[in-house]
């Protein structure tokens, strides 16, 4: 053979082999289960039998592994994924890991979750992203709680189809019997989950038993392997079929002459001439171009991220959604949901929230906890909060309407993450089961007599003034006193003191962290009804946290919001003690008692500072009016 055939033959193989390459389907896979059962271990055997690890890797690997456990190769397979030093440090997977490798058969992209139940949250991570979860159970354990709190979650996420994998089998002497009896125990728990597919495999990962090839340490076992059945189990689910949704993540100016809106499509197909709707307002248009980086499409799929040109102007922003007409998204600011609560601090009804969905960001409050699931018996419990990693049903109002599906009819429209406001942090990840639709048959009402015309008639600026600081700070004496100054100049004021509204609006209210939220969610609701009459609000409450200063502060909207803070200490507090609460509350007479067994969390930014222990009440009302009212 000629040189030139030679490399005209290698040409066509590698053509040949890069053909075969590109068409290979994708599965994306995860492992979860509990702290120990072997996550790490089976992927890096998987990566092994694979023969996808390079010579200089395995030596590295075999030198690593000195003084670990190790089977028969003298490598330790957790070191192939465990990449934090923490998690080798630790023998725990604390982060999400990702590894892609491929056979013959298939190409796979495979997420390492961690088991510990403190890092529940990395695990419903990798779990929205997977079309299969391999399940992994001790052979020498058998289900645990994490076990089952990680199959509910993959059924709340929409993974449909589970691997249980009994591993360490070789650890019980590959008894048939254990096998059997945890397959069975875990078939029963499954059957309310609603899987489509269930595969049960006794495996070691360790030694690679019942991996790629059959063991003959199992005689009894007959069914697939792993690797074999993971190349060939049927996931696909094909989102092309699904109604078309395109949020928008960009208005793209690219040039004078050229307004687009780029984002990915979430379901569907949509084609140049269809005609689209824009969700939130209903406008029309109709799909003039279809625009990539470097071409122009006649049609772009689910998956596929483009930019959309219209044939006309239409007002569309980012976090609005396109649709084809007649299968538009629901579009409320009410919905019910279930979520996994992800964080230390307990999710209270009344809290104030930032939710995410693709890419809308609105203001969003938990209205109602319906209930929590037990992850052991899937039963349904009555709840007034969401510890960490705990599931509930909940429902949730947002500021304004959003568009969205039902997480079971499409993932990305449907999923959604909650965050704190203060912080940033991701507090929980749900779901929407559907709109509870409210929002379409309220209208806020605006009347001729306004805001403007009751604030002239009274010749005054409404606006609220909101105290804060602990009991005996002086707070209702310093505002006792700025409303007797006030009325003695003709303005029209009113005191709303934490006493005397628990006389009767709040009279059905305790002292709980979720009761003291839902306090100041009504009474915030309370001043700004009385300042849109006109009136100047003295809001006296010790309201001791800063997200519900915050949310009474975005009640009031347009209407002037000043935070005073009352800078007492607990100490001079204490010594007053007016009432006798804080000698009660010492006796241990009274519970979560702000101050000494609840929190308070001083302002970062007060409108103004007072310092309670240094001045007499008088001086202080003074000074809160000369640097309020007196200008």
């Amino acid at each position: 053979m000629t040189m030139s055939a030679t490399s005209a033959k290698s040409s066509a193989d590698l053509d040949l082999w890069l053909e075969q390459q590109t068409h290979k389907s994708l599965l994306r896979f995860m492992t979860c289960g509990s702290v120990d059962d072997g996550k790490s271990t089976l992927i890096g055997r998987l990566l092994y039998d694979c023969q996808l690890i390079l010579d200089d890797q395995l030596a590295s690997l075999k030198n690593e592994s000195k003084n670990r456990t190790t089977g028969d190769e003298g490598i330790d397979f957790s070191l192939l994924v465990d990449g934090l030093s923490a998690e080798r440090e630790q023998g725990i997977t604390i982060d999400v890991a990702y590894r892609f490798f491929t056979t013959d058969q298939r190409k796979f992209i495979v997420a390492d979750t961690p088991g510990h139940e403190q890092y529940t949250r990395n695990m419903a991570t990798g779990a929205s992203n997977s079309d299969l979860a391999i399940v992994l159970v001790d052979a020498r354990k058998g289900l645990l709680t994490q076990t089952r709190r990680h199959s509910f979650i993959l059924s709340l996420i929409g993974v449909r189809h589970v691997v249980l994998v009994v591993n360490k089998i070789d650890l019980v002497d590959y008894d048939q019997a254990v096998f059997e009896k945890i397959e069975s125990e875990y078939r029963e728990f499954a059957a309310r989950l609603g899987f489509d597919s269930l595969e049960a495999i006794p495996v070691s990962a360790l030694k690679g038993d019942n991996i790629a090839s059959r063991s003959e340490a199992t005689p009894w076992y007959e069914g697939p392997q792993l690797v074999p059945y993971l190349e060939q189990v049927e996931v696909g689910v094909d989102r092309s079929q699904g109604q078309m949704r395109f949020p928008v993540q960009w208005v793209n100016r690219a040039s004078l002459d050229f307004r687009g809106f780029s984002g990915t499509v979430a379901g569907g197909v949509v084609r140049v001439g269809d005609d689209v709707l824009v969700a939130s307002s209903r406008k029309p248009a109709k799909i003039s171009r279809i625009v990539t980086m470097d071409a122009e499409h006649t049609k772009a799929v689910a998956g596929q991220a483009v930019t959309l040109v219209l044939d006309r102007e239409v007002d569309i922003s980012r976090g609005d959604v396109l649709s084809h007409p007649g299968e538009t998204p629901e579009f409320s600011n009410q919905f019910q949901a279930r979520v996994v609560w992800m964080q230390d601090e307990p999710a209270f009804a009344g809290r104030s929230y930032l939710l995410k969905t693709g890419a809308q960001m609105v203001p969003a409050t938990i209205t109602a906890i319906k209930h929590k699931t037990d992850v052991n018996t899937l039963e349904k419990h009555p709840a007034r909060r969401l510890e960490a990693n705990e599931v509930g049903t909940i429902t949730i109002a947002t500021d304004k309407p959003i568009a969205f599906d039902a997480y079971g009819t499409n993932r990305q429209t449907g999923g959604f993450i909650l965050i704190d406001r203060i912080s940033n942090s991701t507090l929980g990840a749900g779901v929407i089961d559907f709109g509870l639709r409210r929002g379409e048959n309220i209208t806020y009402h605006n009347f001729d007599v306004n805001r403007k015309v009751r604030a002239e008639q009274k010749g005054q600026e409404p606006q609220i003034v909101w105290f804060t600081g602990l009991s005996g700070s002086g707070k209702s004496t310093i505002a006792n006193l700025v409303e007797k100054r006030l009325t003695a100049e003709g303005k029209h004021c009113y005191i709303l003191d934490g006493d005397n509204v628990r006389h009767g609006l709040n009279k059905d209210l305790g002292f709980t962290d979720s009761a003291r939220i839902e306090n100041i969610r009504r009474v915030a609701e309370v001043a700004r009804l009385m300042a849109d009459a006109g009136l100047i609000v003295l809001v006296s409450f010790i309201s001791p946290f800063r997200n519900e200063r915050r949310i009474a502060r975005e009640i009031a909207g347009d209407i002037k919001f000043l935070e005073v803070f009352v800078d007492t200490s607990l100490e001079v507090c204490e010594a007053r003690d007016p009432k006798g609460l804080y000698a009660r509350a010492r006796k241990g007479e009274i519970k979560n008692f702000t101050g000494l067994d609840s929190p308070f969390e001083a302002p970062e930014r007060a409108d103004l500072i007072l310092h309670g222990g240094e001045a007499e009440p008088l001086e202080l009302a003074d000074e809160l009016h000369d640097r309020l009212f007196d200008k």
